[in-house]
């Protein structure tokens, strides 16, 4: 299995990126993530995914450990193969894709190119609370700090209801308070704004 490579970049396409890693040239599909820290020329390192068919084998490169992760989990949905899976998370940064699973976003995940509105709920359906509140968070690999001791004040009633339907989500209610805290800090007033602060990591 080939899980990682790091080499300079000889050259790209539109959807792929041929490294030389000590004189051999490797060809990857890569993501969004990945190609916005490509340059030709330069050094790059990708995390990989091998693909192995009877016709041939293909990679797939990621710009971290949990990037590549969420793939995985939205090639395990029936009817999703790399190659779509490559073309949603092209079209989708990580963070983009994870907060659209978790709002239950089909309109935003059926805008990629090439995925239809019946894959999209599929998607939702499959996924929906199997991506963690870190990951929805931070994709890109950031955690929540512990909560203080000030998120266990008593909330009020709009900070009961957004925390409420960040539950709804799938957050635990400590990850949800000191989401909402992070949100007010941020500028959030409304119900609204707060969510919104939240899923997008504030």
């Amino acid at each position: 299995m080939i899980a990682y490579l790091r080499g300079r970049v000889l050259t790209t396409t539109a959807e792929t990126v041929i490294l030389d890693v000590n004189g051999v040239g490797y060809e990857a599909y890569c993501s969004g993530g990945a190609f916005k820290k490509i340059t030709q020329g330069e050094i790059a390192e990708l995390y990989t995914y091998l693909q192995v068919k009877e016709d041939g084998v293909t990679l797939f490169g990621f710009e971290s450990p949990k990037e590549k992760e969420l793939f995985l989990k939205l090639i395990s949905v029936s009817g999703v193969g790399p190659k779509m899976g490559i073309a949603i998370l092209a079209g989708l940064s990580a963070d983009e894709f994870a907060q659209a699973v978790a709002t239950a976003d089909v309109k935003r995940l059926s805008a990629v190119k090439g995925l239809g509105k019946k894959t999209a709920e599929k998607i939702v359906l499959e996924l929906h609370g199997k991506i963690s509140a870190a990951e929805v968070l931070g994709a890109s690999g950031d955690t929540m700090s512990a909560p203080s001791e000030q998120s266990a004040v008593k909330l009020s009633a709009q900070d009961e209801e957004a925390v409420s339907a960040l539950m709804g989500l799938g957050f635990t209610r400590s990850e949800s308070t000191q989401a909402v805290k992070k949100a007010h800090d941020a500028g959030a007033r409304t119900v609204e704004e707060i969510i919104m602060r939240a899923l997008q990591g504030v």
